[in-house]
């Protein structure tokens, strides 16, 4: 995934969680907050660590 791809879903499931967990009309319960936001923060940074599923060039079958 680009580089700028990654940010804005950073960005977007980071605004994504605060809404959630901080606004007063919230579908969730106030007390896991924390862990609407630990959880963001978790997926994100494991989104940069982490590269993509993916073979190798040189390991797809070929057919005849």
């Amino acid at each position: 995934m680009p580089t700028d791809v990654k940010a804005i879903v950073s960005a977007v499931a980071l605004i994504v969680a605060a809404v959630l967990a901080y606004w007063s009309g919230s579908p969730i319960r106030p007390g896991f907050s924390t862990y609407v936001m630990a959880t963001a923060v978790f997926m994100v940074v494991a989104m940069w660590i982490f590269p993509e599923a993916g073979g190798k060039k040189g390991d797809a079958k070929k057919t005849k």
